[in-house]
């Protein structure tokens, strides 16, 4: 067993560091910008006065950014050659996530709107995959170069992870001789739909509440007739771009029909164990350095003329977070590193446990991590001075959205216990052969 890094991951990774001191470092630092991520972070990102939607100059500076970083062949990173990528492996992506999140707050990576210098954008798999040529042929240049921007509408007010309860509606209608379909309903937390040019609106078109099968996604123009933006949600963490969606009488034609008529959770899972293995890395980067500024402050701090570090009751709860971050680094890897050597299905099939408990545990992690950082820096750590606030507020997101921390427990459950996965069969075998004794 080989527990060392990639020597050329070891030696991109350097590389992805030398470009932000020479490129996003000094763009961070022009024009008073600083002020996104200082103290000022949360009042110069957010117009309050216009629903609490991000400010322009803050989107507009973040796209500055994945500008240069997809001129410096980072931004694809992730994505198929195919697509100007570099086929990035999950291992690479994870350590890459970890890596920039380590860093602290900054322009290179800041999720609380999933910007990074290496970007993470599942909607061109999703249409490489799912959509039609001529959808392949419009989203996925469109999608690259901005012309192009799809929120997700899969939440709704009553309806989150029980998504095959949903109410949304879609029925076979014709108008003016084109067939297509009529969308009535509403949906949560459609986020970027200030922006976005179009929405993927999850639908039921046939079965009965609670079915898996009977969804289906349709590509809605933004703008379209009955597309109506109810509400801006604010957030613990803001600005915010997470609008309620209502939509009444939608009109789409037929090929606005997005995947298998009747088979769209499929595309609403077709990149969730990607997602959540990244995201997973992010939080465990956060976590790591929530910890290390939580030591370096308690070996300068002399309070009563001696370092908090000599204290135990500082030690300890350091020791512990610690300790979890290199677990939780190996269990990160290793799935990473299973994940590549898979299929997606056999991913599905074999390691969405393994998954979960990386998601789920990261994100509490990096919350407990942030707490603690607070704690150690005392009221200097509790003001926006410091970044650990930011953090706290952004990861704790991540124990809800995502698949909440209680649905990834329960998916790890399931796979204990042999509901599901590979102990399914075995434990039914057990069951039958203590049945005939």
């Amino acid at each position: 067993m080989d527990f060392d890094l990639p020597a050329d991951l070891e030696a991109y990774l350097q590389e992805l560091d030398r470009f932000i001191e020479a490129e996003i470092r000094p763009l961070e630092q022009a024009d008073d910008n600083i002020r996104f991520f200082d103290h000022r972070r949360e009042w110069a990102r957010t117009d309050f006065e216009a629903g609490g939607l991000p400010r322009p100059e803050w989107e507009a500076l973040l796209g500055e950014a994945r500008r240069r970083a997809d001129r410096a062949g980072h931004y694809r990173f992730a994505m198929p050659r195919e697509y100007g990528g570099r086929d990035g492996s999950n291992l690479w992506m994870a350590v890459i996530r970890e890596h920039l999140a380590a860093k602290g707050l900054g322009l290179h990576n800041d999720l609380q709107n999933e910007h990074s210098i290496v970007g993470n954008n599942p909607f061109v798999l999703m249409f490489r995959d799912f959509g039609t040529a001529a959808q392949q042929a419009e989203f996925i240049p469109g999608m690259l170069n901005g012309e192009r921007i799809i929120s997700f509408g899969l939440t709704e007010p009553d309806h989150g992870s029980d998504a095959t309860h949903m109410e949304t509606r879609a029925v076979a209608e014709t108008r003016d001789g084109v067939p297509g379909f009529r969308i009535d309903g509403e949906k949560m937390w459609t986020t970027g739909m200030h922006v976005a040019t179009h929405c993927a609106v999850f639908a039921r078109t046939s079965g009965a509440d609670g079915d898996p099968a009977g969804i289906s996604c349709f590509l809605v123009p933004a703008r379209a007739p009955g597309v109506r933006i109810e509400e801006y949600l604010w957030t613990f963490n803001m600005p915010t771009d997470h609008p309620r969606v209502s939509f009444t009488g939608v009109w789409v034609p037929a090929e606005a029909l997005f995947g298998p008529l009747g088979g769209g959770l499929a595309l609403a899972q077709h990149f969730v164990h990607e997602n959540r293995i990244r995201q997973a890395a992010s939080s465990l980067g956060a976590a790591s350095y929530c910890i290390e500024e939580a030591v370096k402050h308690a070996r300068r701090r002399k309070p009563f003329g001696r370092p908090l570090a000599d204290n135990q009751a500082i030690q300890f709860p350091l020791v512990e977070l610690s300790t979890q971050c290199e677990m939780l680094r190996l269990l990160i890897r290793k799935t990473a590193w299973e994940m590549d050597r898979m299929t997606k299905p056999e991913v599905e099939k074999k390691l969405s446990d393994k998954v979960s408990m990386c998601n789920y545990w990261a994100n509490r992690l990096v919350c407990e991590a942030a707490d603690r950082a607070m704690q150690v820096h005392g009221a200097m750590g509790y003001s926006r001075h410091k970044p650990f606030e930011h953090i706290y507020r952004h990861h704790r997101r991540y124990r809800i959205t995502e698949g909440s921390e209680e649905i990834q427990m329960r998916k790890v459950a399931a796979w204990l216990f042999g509901y599901l996965g590979p102990r399914r069969e075995a434990f039914r075998a057990a069951e039958a052969r203590a049945a005939a004794e």
